[in-house]
């Protein structure tokens, strides 16, 4: 039986962003992703942005899945847009805390994700499949391991139904952070998220912003190609696919790529995988 996969893609600012997008979305839905999901800017920033490539995915006929943020907004505005993705017949939402936008200090309504997961079930019931965030590595503002858990059970608890985590090549952390919340009594699927390598010192800049640790051996074999790009290209999509086949191996749920809103390196991972065809009986 195949594994289950879903992608991401950001919000693209630009006509011709736009217009890449559509090639990418239609180059990946030959891999029969359940869903795509498209982020959302800090404190709403690229609200309609995001609306705009949700209702385009949706209208292509695949299930499209709007990130949703909550610093810095009201019950009213949330509101508001949980309207608008049921009116467009959007049935799934990842549900975060967010990022206020720099300067903005006003936090909003909202403090944390568990209070917009327990929101949207009471304002909707059941309208809505929920995704909510992990930190197999652990949010780089949690004040100890302890407390991000505990977050993440107040989260599920609200009404969640899946996660999908920070991306990682730690499997390690990853099975670790499942078995924790197991014992927590948490039950919810944590997909884990899947960030193929492009570029090297892309990956390193961002991860060294988002809290998620490049393994000192795989950071050492990156640098040593310098700025041999198919040799950096080549080294990613292995550790990828290794990493991949380790996470299907112990029996996680789904995959979830970081697409960066390319085709390519999603796409070839999942035909080393098996993921790209009909699928097995």
């Amino acid at each position: 039986m195949n594994t289950e996969i879903s992608i991401e893609f950001f919000p693209p600012q630009t006509a011709e962003g736009a217009d890449k997008l559509r090639t990418t979305c239609e180059k990946l839905a030959a891999l029969k992703p359940a869903f795509f999901s498209v982020t959302y800017g800090a404190g709403g920033s690229t609200r309609e942005r995001t609306f705009a490539a949700v209702k385009e995915i949706a209208a292509a006929g695949h299930e499209a899945a709007p990130h949703l943020s909550c610093i810095g907004s009201t019950r009213d505005s949330i509101r508001s847009i949980l309207q608008e993705y049921a009116d467009a017949g959007i049935r799934r939402i990842v549900a975060l805390r967010g990022d206020l936008p720099s300067g903005v200090v006003d936090p909003g309504e909202f403090r944390y994700a568990s209070e917009l997961v327990e929101f949207i079930r009471a304002e909707t019931g059941d309208r809505f499949h929920i995704e909510i965030a992990a930190y197999p590595e652990w949010h780089p503002q949690a004040r100890s391991p302890r407390d991000d858990l505990l977050a993440f059970k107040r989260k599920a608890e609200a009404g969640a139904d899946s996660a999908i985590t920070q991306y990682f090549y730690n499997l390690d952390a990853y099975l670790h952070f499942v078995d924790a919340v197991r014992g927590m009594g948490v039950t919810i699927p944590v997909v884990p998220g899947i960030m193929p390598v492009g570029s090297f010192s892309k990956l390193a800049r961002f991860s060294d912003a988002c809290g998620a640790e490049i393994p000192r051996w795989m950071r050492k074999t990156f640098e040593s190609y310098g700025d041999d790009a198919e040799s950096i290209r080549a080294f990613g999509l292995d550790v990828v696919t290794r990493l991949c086949e380790k996470l299907i191996a112990a029996g996680a749920p789904g995959l979830h790529f970081y697409s960066m809103n390319m085709a390519g390196p999603t796409t070839e991972i999942c035909r080393r995988l098996g993921l790209d065809g009909p699928p097995r009986p």
